[in-house]
């Protein structure tokens, strides 16, 4: 479960930093690597989406006291 929640906590820095390129610098990283790639990237994306699910359901994101 370990490695689970160590990839979870870098797709979701990569995520995190990606669209905060996007939103400030108009500049997209995970496009700019896979662009060519269509499926990766909506594979990349989706592992991302799933990361935050996975946060949220271990309560990390909003923990409830």
């Amino acid at each position: 479960m370990h490695l689970i929640n160590l990839i979870s906590s870098l797709l979701l820095v990569v995520g995190a930093l990606n669209w905060g390129l996007v939103g400030i610098l108009d500049i997209n990283i995970v496009e700019m690597l896979f662009g060519s790639f269509g499926m990766v990237v909506d594979l990349v994306y989706g592992l991302i989406g799933l990361s935050s699910i996975h946060y949220i359901m271990q309560g990390k994101l909003f923990p409830v006291e």
